[in-house]
């Protein structure tokens, strides 16, 4: 799809955010064609302050009844973005943390048709990590490293980046009713869109902290974080390994931990009669101990190696057009 003729969507989503949301909304370039503001039950009432002091004609004030959180106000501008049918939705904060000026590299790899999603990284410049601060460069870390194993998108990082881009016709497709209202929204988008085997691709960004105030704490959601990461995960492998489809991975994945545990379990119960006896333990006993365990292990490493090759390469959009076309 041509940049000249995709219809680009913003939304904005709006809760304590009146002293930046105009600033954020001045420097979004004329490549976007629609800006939803998304009053998340604000109670510095960030959408009426938008409505009286910005004059953009592109801008579009929506107010939820009751708070819904970060990603319940995102998906009530996705909504009002597709049904004005806008090409690509941008999401990007109103806190002034996230450059507009970046917004056609995060468009271009969907509209050139390589990507279904796009979202930020601010870990791609280690030059620029230095301004993170220690406690989110820590926290980010480790939600990363959680989020690849829940989401199977090995190949990106900074998983709660908020600065994100998505097609319309990947929108369509989303349960949208279902994704996290709250701080897990990015995160559990991922594992959504590996459901539907869609292309992310990360885009290179700098940190920003300036006198805005972020009302996430990471230390606060880790364990929340860890739990949801479990469930996702459990999830997609049920979904891609045994549900839509049954490869030597999947047997891999039922083997490893057997042999596994029942090697450990078959060791430590050896161990402890042979301990109990005072006599040393057989070599034979013990090569039968560790002969599963060794085959449990390599099984499971050849069932990562398979899911990390798995990551999709494929856009989904590309593919829905061809079959909207044939219809």
């Amino acid at each position: 799809m041509s940049p000249a003729i995709a219809k680009v969507g913003v939304v904005i989503p709006s809760y304590r955010v009146t002293a930046h949301v105009l600033d954020v909304i001045a420097r979004i370039g004329r490549e976007c064609h629609a800006v939803y503001v998304v009053d998340d039950a604000c109670p510095d009432k960030s959408g009426q302050f938008v409505l009286e002091h910005c004059r953009d004609p592109r801008v579009k004030v929506v107010f939820n009844d009751v708070n819904l959180g970060v990603g319940g106000a995102v998906m009530r501008g996705y909504r009002e973005a597709v049904n004005d049918d806008c090409d690509v939705v941008v999401k990007i904060d109103g806190d002034g943390q996230m450059a507009p000026e970046l917004l056609p590299q995060f468009i271009a790899p969907i509209l050139e048709g390589y990507a279904d999603y796009a979202k930020g990284n601010r870990f791609f410049d280690l030059s620029e990590i230095s301004q993170m601060p220690v406690i989110r460069l820590f926290g980010n870390a480790i939600l990363s490293f959680m989020s690849k194993i829940s989401s199977g998108y090995w190949d990106v990082f900074d998983p709660t980046n908020g600065y994100t881009a998505i097609h319309a016709r990947i929108i369509e497709h989303l349960p949208l009713n279902k994704i996290s209202h709250r701080y897990f929204f990015e995160s559990d988008m991922l594992f959504r869109l590996n459901t539907l085997r869609c292309v992310v691709v990360d885009v290179p960004m700098d940190a920003n902290y300036g006198d805005e105030k972020s009302n996430l704490k990471i230390s606060s959601i880790v364990f929340d974080f860890l739990f949801k990461h479990v469930r996702n995960f459990f999830k997609r492998i049920f979904y891609n390994y045994f549900l839509r489809d049954l490869s030597p991975a999947s047997l891999e994945l039922i083997a490893g931990p057997l042999l596994l545990a029942a090697g450990a379990a078959y060791g430590i119960t050896q161990w402890q009669s042979s301990a109990q006896q005072n006599v040393m333990t057989a070599p034979g006993t013990v090569m039968l101990a560790a002969l599963p365990v060794i085959m449990g292990f390599q099984l499971i490493l050849a069932f990562l190696s398979h899911d990390m090759q798995s990551v999709p390469k494929v856009a989904v959009h590309r593919r829905l057009h061809r079959k909207k076309k044939a219809l």
